[in-house]
């Protein structure tokens, strides 16, 4: 009776680890499936290219999403020739500004990041 219960608590025990080992790795980055929205606060109309796509228009205060597979290129220039952001930020590095976990940034002028 005793070897019974000793192995049903080291199968309880596995189960809440494992479970608790895969909550730990979605709450690593709880963006990374719907992505980080960056909003355009510089007051300027800018374009982007995301993913080697066309060039598209950001209108100032208007967002886009950005997830961890993705390129975004911001420019100054309806062409998208002439780069906004001269590192053209990652998902990594907009992340990383996140600091309340919303999931949100936004671009100032000068292309200085911020939490939104």
């Amino acid at each position: 009776m005793k070897s019974s219960a000793l192995i049903l608590f080291v199968a309880l025990y596995a189960a809440a680890l494992s479970g608790g080992a895969s909550r730990l790795v979605a709450n690593d980055d709880p963006c990374g499936t719907s992505g980080i929205t960056v909003r355009n606060a510089t007051m300027l109309d800018l374009w982007y290219k995301k993913n080697d796509g066309a060039c598209s228009i950001w209108i100032h205060e208007h967002l886009f999403t950005i997830k961890p597979k993705d390129a975004i290129k911001i420019y100054s220039d309806m062409d998208c020739k002439t780069p906004y952001c001269p590192g053209n930020p990652s998902y990594k590095d907009y992340k990383s500004l996140d600091e309340n976990a919303d999931c949100g940034v936004k671009i100032l002028p000068g292309c200085n990041l911020s939490d939104m």
